[in-house]
Parts: structure tokens; C-alpha cells; sequence
């Protein structure tokens, strides 16, 4: 319906415009002069076709989203934390070649996921403001080899999978003193720059005021820096002692409010439709190949799980002021009720 009406709207522009057209060419030529035609070929059309059925592609917006989480992205790892280019990029080329799209962390918080039919929302999270990630090189660009240098080939080899990761950042993140450089860029670039608190102090040891205190000034840093915050990435996973804390608090006469906080997770994280989305606890899958240490947690695993069966993953009806699923697929969380069509 949106559809049809903007396409109304765009013809009756277009019939004004025409006849105004034509009028001034009248009147300019003179009068008795033939006024100016308008052929049909100078006409704008709409020429999109309208979505398809929710059931033609198998919607699914009730279903699970990976939320990967990286940290280095190194030639050496040291940990299970650590992934190597290569396997950066194999990771990516397979979430491209699977109809997986990248949306940032607020705007899967935010149920703000607009995805063309029949495509998968993934979230790529990166912690701790690692070099690897991101530098720039002397004339501006991506440093080679970084997370965002590859993920930008990547896009532009399969331009619809965009290619956009969330970046969770402390004190001078990247090397950069104050992230200056570093946050504008992101944030020009399409990226999302969150919280990770100033100093990565642990929120539930650290108490309840001490908590909200390296919350508020990480929030505080990356403002200056140019950003603007919403959602934060909890250190070590841990929530404050008292959890709303992560999300809504206050220091040294600052205030923050976030969409979401991160866990570090060992599972997909359900719709931010569904009646089993808390913000507060919301849950990432560990970078890592299908070997070592809690190997069964890694996103290796996850991702042949969900292609294994693709009913349990969120897979969108192209129409983003719309929620689709089949009938039994779950509860639809309150905020979102108006926008519910089951099927």
C-alpha cells in the first residue's frame, strides 16, 4: 500500500510538472506559437515490482539473527578471541553467499531492520578498538588488512550484503588518541561506533556507582569524539549488580540511554520483534572455527545450524513497516503488535 501511494504521488508530480512545463513554453514562445509537448519518454515512472508474498519467500521475522562478535583480526592468533584475515574474510564470503545483510547493533535493537525480501540480518559487533580492526593509512583509507578494509572488498564484491559492523570502543580506541580520527570516519562511512566503557572495567565487581561512572565517561568520549552512542557492549560479558544499570543510568551529572546492551554470548539472539528479546541480555556468538576451546559455541557451528534449518532464522518479507511470520512461530513483543501479519 505504501508503495501505491507513492507511486500516485510521484505520477501526480510528474502531470504538474508537465503542464507547467508545457505553459512555459507558451508563454515564452510567444503567443500563437504551438505550446511545448511532453512525450511520453520524459515521463518518471515507478518501475519497482511490489514485494512479494511473505509465504513466497518463507518470512520469517520472529526468527534468530547472529550477532558475531570479533575482537583481533591478526596473522597470529593467541586466543579464541583472535581470528586471522583469511579467516575473517571466509566468514564473510560465506554470510554474503547465504543472503545474510549486515545491520548494526541499534538498528537490530531498534527492530529497524530493512532488508530486502527473502535476506537475513546479521550483525557483525567488534570489541576492545583493536588496531586490527581499524587504522587509517597516511592518505585517509582503511589500512590493508583490517577488519574494515576487508569487509569494504567484501561489499563491493556483493554489493547487497553492505558490509557494515558495529565498533565497541574504550579510551583511545584504535591508537587514536580520543578516536579523532578514527570515529568520524566510521561514522561518514556508515558504521555504528557503541560503548564499551571508558577503562573495560567489570560492571558487577566495580559496584553500582563506579559502574555508571566508566559507563558515562566512555559515553562522554565518544560524543566528543562525534559519535553518538546506543547501544553498549558489556566488558566480559557481565552485567552491573544491578542489570537496568547497563542500559539507563547517571554520573557526575551525565546521563546515558542506551537501546541494548551486550553479552558475550554463546547463541543467536532472538528477533528484536519477539516476545523473548531483553535488551538488557542480548546475546552474540564468538567469532571462531568449528576447533578448540568451546569449539561447539563457535560461529562456525552456529551458522551450519541455522543453514541446516533455515525456518529458525529471521529471513525478512522485504517491507520494513511490517512484521511477517507463519502462524506458529512465536509471540510478538507488545511494541511491535500493530505491525504483526502472520500467514
Amino acid at each position: 500500500m505504501t508503495e501505491l501511494r507513492t507511486a500516485g504521488r510521484v505520477s501526480a508530480a510528474v502531470a504538474v510538472l508537465a503542464l507547467a512545463t508545457a505553459c512555459a513554453g507558451s508563454d515564452a514562445a510567444g503567443p500563437g506559437a504551438p505550446a511545448t509537448s511532453v512525450t511520453p519518454e520524459a515521463q518518471v515512472t515507478s518501475t519497482s515490482p511490489p514485494p512479494p508474498a511473505p509465504q513466497e519467500v518463507s518470512a520469517n521475522e520472529l526468527g534468530q539473527v547472529p550477532v558475531l562478535m570479533y575482537h583481533r583480526v591478526v596473522a597470529d592468533p593467541r586466543s579464541v578471541y583472535d581470528r586471522t584475515p583469511a579467516d575473517f574474510r571466509a566468514e564473510l564470503e560465506r554470510l554474503a553467499g547465504e543472503g545474510y545483510v549486515t545491520v548494526t547493533a541499534a538498528q537490530y535493537a531498534k527492530g529497524e531492520i530493512d532488508i530486502p525480501a527473502g535476506a537475513h540480518p546479521v550483525v557483525l559487533t567488534f570489541d576492545d578498538a583493536d588496531p586490527s580492526q581499524f587504522a587509517l593509512a597516511a592518505d585517509g583509507s582503511p589500512v590493508a588488512g583490517t577488519a574494515v578494509a576487508i569487509m569494504r572488498e567484501v561489499a563491493a564484491a556483493h554489493p547487497d550484503f553492505r558490509g557494515v559492523g558495529s565498533f565497541f570502543v574504550n579510551a583511545d580506541p584504535f591508537g587514536d588518541p580520543g578516536g579523532l580520527r578514527t570515529i568520524p570516519w566510521l561514522r561518514a562511512h556508515g558504521m555504528e561506533v557503541g560503548n564499551h566503557t571508558l577503562t573495560h572495567v567489570n560492571l558487577r565487581t566495580a559496584g553500582p556507582a563506579a559502574a555508571q561512572q566508566d559507563i558515562a565517561r566512555g559515553d562522554q568520549a565518544i560524543r566528543r569524539a562525534g559519535g553518538e552512542p546506543e547501544v553498549l557492549a558489556l566488558p566480559f560479558g557481565i552485567l552491573p549488580s544491578e542489570p537496568g544499570l547497563a542500559v539507563d543510568g547517571a554520573a557526575d551529572g551525565v546521563e546515558y540511554h542506551y537501546r541494548g546492551a551486550l553479552l558475550v554470548g554463546a547463541n543467536p539472539a532472538p528477533s528484536p520483534y519477539s516476545g523473548d528479546f531483553d535488551p538488557v541480555r542480548i546475546p552474540r556468538i564468538r567469532s571462531q572455527a568449528a576447533t578448540g576451546k568451546e569449539a561447539e559455541l563457535a560461529s562456525t557451528v552456529w551458522l551450519d545450524k541455522l543453514a541446516a534449518d533455515p525456518a529458525s532464522r529471521f529471513t525478512s518479507d522485504g517491507v520494513a513497516e511490517r512484521v511477517s511470520f507463519p502462524q506458529d512461530a512465536g509471540v510478538v513483543a507488545d511494541a511491535f503488535q500493530a505491525r504483526a501479519q502472520a500467514y
